[in-house]
């Protein structure tokens, strides 16, 4: 049997999944990047390899994220593709008439507008940490309760606190003031799920004409209190999909299949990688004035690629020509 490998490699999670040849899901992994991508990617490959069934050959690797360069260089990918494309392609995969898709991660969010199966527009958000995971991550910490349990703690709200959430240093203020005055602990958290959403929809999807069938993406769809709070705000209903945290891995897999159609070999190195040893080193070209950052990687001691200049004097210069 052939399977399709899609890693989302981001600065909180590192994802991966492992489709069959009929698409369905074998396999797949969530895992924290925790600042080290490369050991991430190298953990989720020795995971996936030890439930890979027998018999399974990888034919083809698609990569996404911030780090997808990193990772399409280190596992040998056949396709490379930002989050939008990787997002919008699996959101068609789960619901074919989707027309909004709402993604929100750990540091960034993002709206995908589709309409005919056409992505027509879209929005990401990679400033304000009110409008992110990591904001109610750090509020769930300071409250003293689990994440695990946000979403569950919020729906029994009975008159949730409106928390100012324009800003995440003004909304942690507020709910720090709210606490003091004494209301319970259900309706701070379920504020605050209605203050990341209002912070989304006033930024991320300012303008945008969000329509449904709308399906909610990321690690944040996991709480029943912020799908909730988005369809109290919309007036629609939100599907959560089954594979919400890893849909960008999902479609990188998906993308991967298409990259390989009618081609009978892929780039894939092998799950030996997860064993490699990859160093990253940088430098500035002193070539003209830009000053690019030209970043280099190796593995096994081998030169793998360069990336970061303007002009292609480095990038462009074939792995086996520059290691020389």
């Amino acid at each position: 049997m052939q399977a399709y490998l899609g890693l989302d490699v981001g600065s909180v999670s590192t994802n991966l999944v492992l489709l069959d040849e009929r698409g369905e899901v074998i396999s797949s992994l969530y895992l924290r990047t925790q600042g080290n991508p490369i050991r991430a990617v190298q953990e989720g490959l020795a995971q996936v390899e030890k439930e890979i069934p027998a018999g399974t050959s990888i034919a083809g690797v698609g990569t996404t994220g911030s780090g997808r360069q990193l990772a399409a260089t280190m596992v040998g990918a056949d396709t490379v593709k930002n989050e939008i494309t990787a997002h919008a392609v699996a959101a068609l995969n789960e619901l074919p008439e989707v027309q909004t898709v709402l993604e929100i991660g750990g540091q960034d969010s993002k709206i995908i507008i589709l309409r005919q199966g056409v992505v027509v527009d879209f929005a990401m958000n990679t400033v304000c940490a009110a409008g992110t995971g990591s904001f109610l991550d750090r509020q769930a910490a300071r409250l003293g309760v689990p994440i695990e349990e946000f979403g569950a703690l919020a729906e029994r709200a009975e008159n949730p606190v409106r928390i100012a959430g324009r800003c995440a240093v003004f909304a942690e203020s507020d709910m720090i003031h709210k606490q003091q005055l004494g209301y319970p602990v259900e309706d701070i958290v379920a504020g605050l799920c209605e203050a990341l959403v209002r912070n989304y929809l006033n930024n991320v999807a300012k303008g945008k004409d969000i329509a449904a069938p709308i399906l909610f993406q990321g690690g944040v769809a996991a709480n029943i209190g912020m799908r909730r709070a988005f369809e109290k705000a919309l007036g629609f209903p939100v599907i959560v999909p089954p594979y919400h945290a890893v849909m960008g891995a999902l479609g990188a897999a998906l993308l991967a299949k298409r990259a390989v159609a009618g081609r009978r070999s892929t780039h894939f190195r092998g799950f030996d990688v997860s064993r490699w040893h990859f160093a990253v080193s940088s430098r500035s070209c002193g070539g003209c004035a830009n000053q690019c950052e030209v970043v280099e990687i190796r593995g096994e001691g081998k030169l793998l690629a360069r990336w970061g200049d303007r002009c292609g004097r480095w990038s462009n210069v074939s792995v086996e020509a520059a290691g020389r």
